[in-house]
């Protein structure tokens, strides 16, 4: 009887092996191409435009910059904070980041870093790029399988749905069903994905909090999912990839303070020294639940919010401050539930948060152990995604549209201004 068995199962397979007309359709993803060239002669200025997908915002001068998600760069003149105007539209395919030296602003474009001149506004230019500074990126796709990508053909802008009829062999049959999942696949949650510069006056502009690229000294300092790159721009119109490190995993978000970097991943905060700015050293690390957490530091505290759910982890939401009074130890000082929190800022004691469809809330942080017994204002109607204080005035995007607050008066804060976010 076992011999039998033995028999058939081995028919069985010369009979799958031999057949050269077995098929399968499948509905793959197939990549959409933009070759090197093209990504290369890419970078154009155009009129102003809606603001239609916002992603980060910066504050340079009198200058407002818009990200438009993987598209470009919205030019506002803010010079009136209770009109500004939409001036310009810098077409930079695949930008996510961006933060301004002097009179020069990078921005990334898919894997390339871009330089450009904006001295003139009405002579926008591009004046250096270094070729694959940043990883490859593949685009995030809603469900399915992928075709296998070819790097040599370009940068991935987006996927095709196309049915695929395949001769289906024992070798290729589980490798067809599950390409899509392979190690090269890399999901981007867009939004969690901004950039912050944490200098300020006229050689430095000021970014949000959900940071990636940041300033200090004569370095950009950019992470991406694992690493840590430095780019020397201590001559700004020549920018210099100077170093790249492996710092973990999950990283998110990045923040200068008081000469130290805090980097924000889905798991806790990692502190470096920058002591040497050519050449952070890592200090300590903080721990936390596994979420989304961009941070912002003030003093001896740091003020981190978790959101739980989409690409994040756990299921919890809240805004956690840490003691770094001792920098070696950083430890857990308080923790309030939040609702969906992304970006925050602080402003002399005063802190901001984006608590997404929640809307934007305002505390008096004076005492971190009562911060949420301390509401300034709440604005409930909007969603909101990240802010920059200025002192008197706050910045805050989010789907809705950029707003603009004066809270020189704390007990009668005034929205200034509204652009809306055309993207219906």
């Amino acid at each position: 009887m076992r011999t039998n068995t033995s028999i058939i199962l081995l028919l069985a397979f010369i009979t799958f092996s031999c057949q050269d007309k077995i098929k399968d359709t499948y509905i793959v993803n197939e990549p959409v191409y933009l070759s090197y060239t093209d990504l290369r002669e890419a970078v154009n200025v155009k009129s102003a435009q809606d603001i239609i997908q916002p992603g980060k915002l910066y504050f340079k001068d009198h200058n407002i910059f818009v990200n438009e998600y993987m598209t470009g760069i919205h030019v506002v003149d803010n010079s009136d904070p209770s009109d500004p105007k939409i001036l310009k539209f810098i077409e930079v395919p695949g930008n996510v980041d961006l933060a301004v030296k002097q009179n020069i602003l990078y921005a990334d474009s898919y894997v390339d870093l871009v330089a450009l001149d904006i001295s003139d506004l009405d002579n926008i230019r591009e004046v250096a790029r270094i070729e694959n500074a940043f990883p490859y990126m593949v685009p995030e796709i809603e469900t399915g399988m992928i075709e296998q990508i070819d790097e040599s053909r370009g940068v991935i802008t987006g996927w095709k749905k196309v049915e695929k009829t395949v001769d289906v062999t024992a070798e290729n049959r589980e490798y067809i069903y599950y390409r899509g999942w392979s190690e090269e696949m890399l999901y981007a949650d867009m939004s969690n994905m901004a950039l912050s510069d944490g200098g300020g006056g006229s050689e430095k502009g000021m970014g949000g909090s959900m940071a990636r690229f940041t300033l200090y000294d004569n370095y950009l300092y950019a992470v991406d999912n694992n690493a840590l790159r430095l780019f020397n721009v201590s001559d700004a119109v020549n920018p210099v990839l100077e170093s790249e490190s492996y710092i973990g995993w999950n990283i998110e978000t990045i923040f200068p303070y008081n000469q130290k970097l805090f980097i924000g991943t889905q798991t806790g905060m990692l502190i470096y020294s920058l002591s040497d700015p050519s050449s952070p050293e890592y200090i300590s690390r903080f721990n936390h639940a596994s979420s989304c957490d961009p941070v912002v530091v003030e003093d001896n505290f740091a003020y981190v919010t978790l959101r739980a759910g989409n690409l994040c982890g756990d299921d919890q939401s809240q805004l956690d401050v840490i003691d770094i009074s001792h920098i070696e130890s950083p430890n857990l000082l308080k923790e309030y539930p939040m609702s969906e929190p992304y970006g925050l800022g602080i402003d002399n004691s005063i802190l901001f948060i984006c608590d997404g469809n929640a809307g934007l809330k305002i505390f008096n942080a004076i005492d971190p152990t009562h911060i949420t017994d301390n509401k300034l204002a709440e604005y409930q109607e909007i969603n909101a995604f990240d802010v920059i204080p200025l002192g008197d005035v706050l910045l805050m995007i989010g789907s809705d549209g950029l707003f603009q607050y004066d809270y020189s008066d704390l007990d009668s804060i005034q929205q200034l201004s509204f652009i809306p976010i055309y993207n219906h």
